[in-house]
């Protein structure tokens, strides 16, 4: 089946554009349909292992995104149509969101970017569209995709154990994984015209996940770098609130124990301001 156009893909570069340009202007939206496991299970939020795709962290994160998703995905629609695209898209972009919820099911952790949605149609390419390649722009020559998605898978699962730089690259892993998954479910036929080179990437990322489920105790209990960067001043807040929460309890303690007369004047004058500045973030 073979589109005149690319206009799903075109439709959701333009959709994620607008949504993440939002997000920049009003990081509380953000915050409500962003990646976080506390949420997912604990408030039964679910609609956040998609929604999470559309927002980013910055116009870099989005433009890096939304090229590599051009670059692949508009060929995967015209050679085998939208509703391929939109099954593998959408499925790497769940794949990833899921594994990062069993590996952080335990962890204050938070995430967005479409980045397993990307890999997941940058892996079924390899396949689907043999032969392809990629032009990064710190390098004048192509790079063949197959050379590049294990590259970059590799390097994936190296950030996951130092983790160095915070970014969530099991959502890469997981997201590549479930795209291979599903370009191969949608075209089994794949496997017979590059044996060889499917059985490589399926055992290099079967090892890799295999680790992370059966060692996932290295990874990280905060919360992702990226979240940090983009909202400095929501991080001081919550530390502040935090803070004043601790006192107001105490002297709250000491007044149920031993009567507000036991306050001193300036513990008097603390539990007012923290009152009225904890009253008014409600």
């Amino acid at each position: 089946m073979r589109g005149p156009t690319a206009i799903w893909n075109l439709g959701i570069i333009a959709i994620t554009v607008v949504v993440s340009y939002r997000g920049f202007m009003l990081p509380s939206l953000t915050d409500q349909y962003l990646f976080e496991p506390v949420r997912i299970l604990r408030d039964k939020e679910y609609f956040r292992l998609v929604t999470s795709g559309f927002f980013h962290l910055d116009w870099m994160h989005l433009l890096f995104n939304m090229y590599s998703l051009y670059a692949f995905g508009r060929y995967i629609e015209e050679i085998y149509g939208f509703k391929d695209f939109l099954l593998i898209y959408f499925s790497g972009i769940l794949g990833g969101n899921l594994l990062s919820l069993y590996l952080h099911r335990h962890h204050e952790y938070r995430a967005l970017g479409a980045s397993g949605g990307v890999c997941g149609v940058i892996y079924a390419s390899i396949f689907l569209l043999p032969g392809g390649s990629i032009i990064l722009f710190m390098l004048p020559v192509p790079i063949p995709s197959w050379v590049y998605a294990i590259a970059f898978l590799l390097f994936s699962f190296y950030g996951m154990r130092k983790q160095s730089d915070d970014i969530g690259h099991d959502a890469h892993l997981g997201g590549a994984i479930v795209g291979l998954l599903v370009a191969t479910a949608l075209h089994p036929s794949i496997i017979k015209a590059s044996p060889y080179l499917y059985a490589a990437v399926m055992a290099i990322t079967a090892s890799l996940l295999v680790f992370c489920l059966k060692w996932p105790l290295y990874l990280p209990g905060g919360i992702r770098q990226s979240i940090r960067r983009s909202h400095p001043r929501q991080e001081q807040n919550a530390r502040r609130r935090q803070a004043d929460q601790k006192e107001l309890d105490r002297l709250l303690d000491k007044v149920s124990r031993s009567g507000l007369h036991s306050l001193s004047w300036r513990e008097r004058r603390k539990l007012k301001t923290i009152s009225k500045r904890l009253d008014e973030k409600l």
